[in-house]
């Protein structure tokens, strides 16, 4: 049952209004947004839908085909603190887009995601979603920028993720059979477009049947290890520095981490090491992608998922596996972990030619590693596509 067959049994009517969000994927540019680095992402053909129409009276009345529990405020007096549910992200939006905006309706949902949870940013896409249907209910026209500074704020400040703008850019600014290429520092960006002379490709989701949370997990430990390695380095270097919570890598030049490096703790050495040579590795992949060497690009992507392992140190068993079977096997350019690399998912580039045999392959040796997942592990092999329609 999809989001609109649901709204019909739930409420006995037709929705006015439905809306999507595509998922994402970020070959090359983990774990370096929120340290003002570069990224690359495509949107994919899957993704998030809502079904929804007005509740004059200002109640946000939500229900979710994941999820049981449904959830209920009204516009005016949403939770100031979260409720450790899954609409804690929609409260969040709530609270932030009426910080910019009078709201005055509200709206019934359902919302229904195509894929299994983790690794995908189904949360920036709930929201990014959530928020273009209560801008439809209340006629409020957001920018690009102000709708992704409003997603991540929901995510920083309510749920409490110290994610960067990745998710939430890529889902806005992408376009088919383009490479989003983006800097974090000054948020310019380019679409890269598909060389002609590109070999064909097709993107393949292979899911590790183990849910995630980023909140509760060590994303944050590593975001402030970061902070804690740039601020080091500023001293070591004799480099101004301000407060620590604004503190990023790319405020100190790599010459900087070179000289200093040595210093540091072993952990903060090896979260920045990762993140320079990923600046890196991101540089390199938009030239390769212009020029059309998806070889070189995929196998850029496959560094960066072993420099996530060993350096960033990140990643849970299931994906460990997933991501060196996917490194041994015929037809996959390249691939990494899908987020940040706590349960959820893996992504590869993959050769269409070898779709099936690449399907099969995985399938079998992870469940040989893993075979408490049979039925919960699956694979899907989705396309580029355009990121969400604002109105």
């Amino acid at each position: 049952m999809n989001a609109t067959e649901m709204f019909e049994s739930i409420y006995g009517k037709k929705p006015l209004y439905t809306a999507f969000t595509p998922y994402r994927i970020c070959p090359l540019g983990a774990h370096s947004d929120h340290q003002l680095g570069k990224i690359t992402g495509f949107a994919i053909n899957k993704g998030i839908h809502m079904a929804y129409g007005p509740k004059e009276n200002g109640v946000i009345e939500l229900q979710s085909a994941q999820f049981d529990k449904r959830a209920q405020w009204h516009v005016e007096a949403t939770p100031k603190t979260k409720e450790n549910d899954w609409a804690d992200h929609l409260r969040g939006a709530t609270i932030a887009l009426h910080k910019r905006y009078p709201l005055r309706r509200g709206l019934c949902a359902v919302v229904d995601g195509e894929l299994p949870i983790g690794g995908l940013s189904s949360s920036a896409a709930v929201i990014i979603t959530y928020l273009s249907a209560l801008c439809t209910m209340n006629e409020i026209s957001l920018s690009p920028k102000e709708l992704i500074t409003i997603s991540k704020e929901a995510e920083n400040k309510y749920v409490g993720v110290s994610c960067g703008k990745l998710d939430q850019s890529c889902e806005v600014y992408c376009k088919k059979d383009h490479l989003l290429y983006m800097d974090m520092l000054d948020d310019s960006y380019e679409l890269i477009p598909q060389n002609p002379n590109m070999k064909p490709y097709k993107i393949a989701i292979f899911f590790s049947g183990v849910a995630r949370t980023l909140a509760g997990s060590a994303f944050n430990m590593r975001v402030d290890e970061c902070r804690s390695a740039a601020y080091a380095l500023k001293a070591y270097g004799g480099m101004d520095y301000g407060k620590f919570e604004e503190t990023n890598l790319r405020d100190v030049p790599v010459e900087v981490y070179e000289e200093y490096k040595d210093r540091l703790p072993e952990n903060w050495r090896k979260r920045a090491e990762h993140w320079y040579s990923e600046f890196d590795r991101v540089q390199r992949g938009a030239e390769a992608w212009r020029r059309g060497d998806i070889e070189e690009f995929g196998r850029l992507s496959f560094e960066s998922g072993r420099s996530s392992i060993y350096t960033w140190e990140t990643g849970s068993p299931e994906l460990k596996t997933l991501y060196e079977i996917m490194t041994q096997t015929e037809g996959i350019y390249g691939g990494r972990f899908s987020g940040a690399g706590f349960k959820g998912c893996c992504m590869a580039l993959i050769d269409p030619a070898f779709e099936e045999s690449i399907k099969k392959k995985v399938e079998s040796e992870y469940l040989k590693a893993f075979p408490d997942l049979k039925g919960k592990y699956s694979a899907h092999i989705c396309e580029s596509a355009d990121g969400v329609r604002l109105n």
